[in-house]
């Protein structure tokens, strides 16, 4: 009797997965591809466009691709193989616990997943701090978030270790961000002056965000085991794209400046 429910699941197998159905498969696989495919090579041409709704673009594209991938993928099983309801449940049922000893690692970045996509401690586009690892989140896929590092490299980090981790957002869906950059002056220096310097240099970039304040904290340190005093500088950079040209745009321009009004550093 045993023998004989095997071989008849084994001829429904074959008969599921000849060579016609196979093909439509494939092919149905590569739909769901270029599809995918097409649909972000369109959104990236939308954001260059609408540089502003940039975030909003690639967050959308993202609940797309996540969706088209699951349901097409589905669908396309169902509707090309058309399993009979008793091997559907006996497969799932099998595969499941199969899934569950041997991928239980990638089904734990798949929940992940779905849990980034509707929690979302973090967007597509936002720059993010994560375990000595900081840039532009670049994607949200189902079982990987990728991170384009500022020193142009692509970093793939399982989704699963978002749940346990600690992640910062600098911008958090916003386009602007702030950027904190310190100075610092002898203890003898006029510290107003430094001040005044450092905020008009930092208000007439073409990068500073103005629409929100500029702020100071200004503390003692140690510098080169000498004591001396900190400005740090707080702005924000209109599109976190800027974020190191807006930085390295009044660093450069400060110390020029600090030079000319005789400034006094440490040293």
């Amino acid at each position: 009797m045993n023998d004989g429910n095997i071989v008849n699941d084994l001829t429904v197998v074959v008969e599921l997965f000849n060579v016609y159905a196979l093909m439509l498969l494939f092919i149905g696989g590569f739909v769901l591809w270029a599809l995918n495919w097409g649909i972000s090579k369109a959104s990236l041409k939308i954001t260059e466009k609408m540089p502003t709704r940039r975030f909003l673009i690639l967050q959308i594209t993202t609940l797309v691709g996540f969706v088209l991938y699951t349901v097409g993928t589905i669908a396309l099983v169902i509707g090309v193989l058309q399993p009979p309801k008793e091997f559907m449940l006996a497969a799932g049922g099998s595969i499941a616990v199969a899934l569950g000893f041997a991928l239980k690692d990638i089904a734990a970045s798949l929940v992940a997943g779905l849990l980034l996509l509707f929690d979302r401690p973090f967007r597509v586009g936002d720059r993010v701090s994560f375990d000595n690892v900081y840039g532009e989140i670049v994607s949200i896929g189902l079982r990987t978030v990728r991170l384009q590092t500022l020193d142009d490299n692509l970093v793939t980090i399982p989704n699963s270790r978002f749940i346990t981790d600690v992640v910062a957002s600098g911008n958090a869906g916003e386009l602007d961000m702030m950027v904190v950059t310190d100075f610092h002056v002898a203890l003898n220096a006029d510290i107003e002056q430094a001040k005044a310097i450092v905020e008009e240099i930092i208000v007439t970039s073409r990068y500073a965000y103005l629409k929100k304040p500029v702020t100071f904290a200004i503390e003692e340190i140690e510098v080169g085991y000498r004591l001396a005093i900190r400005l740090r500088a707080k702005a924000y950079v209109l599109d976190v794209h800027y974020e190191k040209a807006f930085q390295s745009d009044i660093v450069v321009r400060v110390s020029k400046r600090f030079t000319e009004m005789q400034v006094a550093r440490p040293g």
